[in-house]
């Protein structure tokens, strides 16, 4: 499958948003400048499966163009562990080491080629009440994409960054990736890649999740909520009827969009009974070693100045 991160439509938001993106015959790459040097690095995000040709055109790209690097997490899920072992093999003979991940490594994944009675019942029994919880207080869940909701998203998500403290893309990030994902012209072969689905009580909305549908999956990115009504279980609903939007889309997959073991979150989406997938991983195609090398040794340096910054409260999470 061919993940939206790969499509037209991402690599020209990505472009608007200021990065440079290259189209090579394998995929799209945004290129990265080293500051005080002529090197750039690239990162090829959610390729294809990586095949001899693959890494050698990239490595031959990377020489024509300062790369001293190209970041490789291929969309690609092993068939078996022999396969796995055979794509490491190839990977490290063209001068790949593993790196520094941008995505888990594994994901959920939900078969919606069932039924919605299989899916249902598949479900653990505490998320089965929990969405019959919210549709019998009255909870509604639509696709919305007006501006209004758009505008709510975008407060939910301030409020919710807020609330938790992690770090998100800023409100202009999602402006322009909502412009180039959603508000493309609409035509009889082209829909567009977002959609937002709304969560509403009463006429208040509670949960906006934002979804994108490529390439016959449906991937969960980019979601916020709101502290009020919580008893309601809004978010249970809100996956639920993602689930059902999802099989009207005629989409085979539902991509949960990550998986970090011991979160919060990650136990929400295991109560719907997602299989776990993993990915082939995070490989650097090292192009100039030299250059690596120092770039790694300053990235250690700065990520530990970063670390160290956050625990103090020097730096904090913003919208």
């Amino acid at each position: 499958m061919k993940h939206p991160l790969q499509s037209p439509e991402w690599a020209s938001f990505r472009a608007a948003w200021g990065n440079e993106v290259a189209e090579t015959p394998y995929g799209f790459l945004t290129l990265h400048k080293m500051p005080l040097t002529k090197f750039k690095l690239g990162i090829f995000e959610k390729g294809a499966k990586p095949t001899k040709e693959m890494l050698e055109g990239l490595k031959s790209f990377g020489k024509e163009n300062n790369l001293f690097f190209i970041k490789l997490e291929p969309n690609y899920v092993p068939v078996a562990e022999t396969e796995r072992e055979s794509l490491v093999k190839l990977l490290k003979s063209q001068g790949a080491v593993q790196g520094k991940t941008l995505f888990t490594p594994t994901t959920f994944w939900i078969d919606l080629t069932k039924s919605e009675e299989e899916l249902l019942k598949s479900l653990h029994p505490k998320t089965r009440y929990n969405i019959r919880l919210a549709e019998k207080k009255g909870v509604k869940v639509i696709e919305d994409n007006s501006d209004k909701a758009f505008d709510t998203y975008l407060q939910l998500t301030k409020e919710t960054v807020t609330r938790q403290g992690f770090y998100a893309h800023s409100e202009k990030y999602h402006r322009l990736m909502w412009q180039h994902l959603h508000s493309t012209p609409i035509t009889e072969h082209h829909t567009p890649i977002a959609h937002l689905l709304t969560a509403k009580f009463e006429k208040e909305i509670l949960t906006t999740w934002i979804v994108f549908v490529h390439d016959n999956f449906l991937y969960y990115p980019y979601g916020a909520s709101t502290e009020k009504h919580k008893d309601l279980q809004a978010n249970s609903l809100m996956m639920w009827e993602a689930i059902k939007f999802g099989k009207k889309m005629e989409c085979i997959t539902f991509d949960l969009w990550g998986r970090e073991e011991g979160k919060g979150f990650t136990r929400f989406k295991e109560g719907f009974n997602p299989k776990v997938v993993e990915f082939l991983g995070t490989w650097d195609l090292v192009i100039n070693p030299t250059i690596y090398k120092i770039y790694r040794f300053a990235e250690k340096i700065r990520w530990s100045l970063l670390r160290l910054r956050t625990k103090f409260g020097l730096i904090k999470p913003s919208f």
